[in-house]
C-alpha cells in the first residue's frame, strides 16, 4: 500500500463520507443552502488560502529536493492568484467587497486550522509538513468532483461549482500524493505516526469547516 492510501484508509475514508453527507454540500447541490451560510464560507476560504499559502512556504522551505522547493513554492503563489481572483468574482455575486472579508475577520473553526497547519509546517518535519497540508488539496478535488456531477439550481452555486474539475488542478494534487508517497519509504515508526495524526486532524479540520459555514458559527463571549 502506498503511504498515502495507507493515510487515506486510516485518517481520511469516514470523514471524506461525513462531508459528502454534510447539509451544507448536499444544499449547495439542491440549492436549499442559504447565501448568507456560503457568504460565510467565501469569506472564511479567503483568510485560509492566505495562510495555506504561508504554509505552503514553509513546506518548500522544509523540502528536500530542488523541484519539490519549486512545486510547493508555486503552489503557495497559485493559492493566493485563487484567493484575488475567484474570491473577487464570487464577492460581487455575493453582494460583497473585499473590504467585507477583511471586517469579518477570521472565525474560530478557520483560526484554528489556519493555526495548526502553521504550527506544524514550522515545526515539524518535512514529511509531517506534506502530511498536514495534503487533505485541503486532495479533499477539496475528491469533492469537487462529487460537485461537478451534481451541480446546483442555483446560479452563484453553479457558478463555483464549475471551477472545480480542471486538468490542472488534478495534475497538482497528484504531484502531491507522488511526493507523498516518496516520503512515505523514508519515515520512521514514530514520525509515520505523527504524519498520520496530521493528516487525520487537518481532515477533520476540513469536515469542520463546512460544518462552521453552514452553522455561521461566530467567536463565543463578545
Amino acid at each position: 500500500m502506498t503511504f498515502s492510501a495507507e493515510l487515506w484508509e486510516r485518517g481520511a475514508a469516514k470523514v471524506y463520507e461525513e462531508i459528502l453527507r454534510h447539509p451544507f454540500i448536499t444544499g449547495l447541490t439542491d440549492g436549499t443552502l442559504e447565501h448568507s451560510a456560503f457568504r460565510y464560507f467565501i469569506i472564511q476560504d479567503s483568510h485560509y488560502l492566505r495562510a495555506y499559502s504561508r504554509a505552503l512556504t514553509l513546506v518548500a522551505a522544509r523540502a528536500t529536493h530542488e523541484d519539490e522547493v519549486r512545486l510547493f513554492a508555486t503552489h503557495a503563489a497559485e493559492a493566493i492568484a485563487v484567493e484575488q481572483s475567484l474570491h473577487s468574482e464570487l464577492l460581487g455575486s455575493l453582494g460583497l467587497e473585499s473590504a467585507d472579508v477583511d471586517a469579518a475577520g477570521s472565525r474560530p473553526t478557520t483560526t484554528a486550522y489556519m493555526s495548526y497547519l502553521t504550527a506544524v509546517c514550522a515545526t515539524g518535519t518535512y514529511a509531517e509538513a506534506v502530511a498536514a497540508v495534503l487533505p485541503c488539496y486532495w479533499i477539496y478535488r475528491d469533492v469537487g468532483r462529487e460537485l461537478l456531477k451534481r451541480s446546483s439550481p442555483d446560479p452563484v452555486y453553479a457558478q463555483w461549482i464549475s471551477t472545480y474539475g480542471s486538468e490542472e488542478f488534478d495534475a497538482v494534487v497528484e504531484s502531491v500524493l507522488a511526493v507523498t508517497d516518496r516520503l512515505g519509504g523514508d519515515v520512521g515508526p514514530a514520525e509515520r505516526e505523527r504524519c498520520h495524526r496530521h493528516f487525520s486532524t487537518t481532515t477533520r479540520y476540513e469536515w469542520m469547516f463546512w460544518d462552521a459555514a453552514y452553522r455561521e458559527l461566530d467567536w463565543p463571549a463578545g
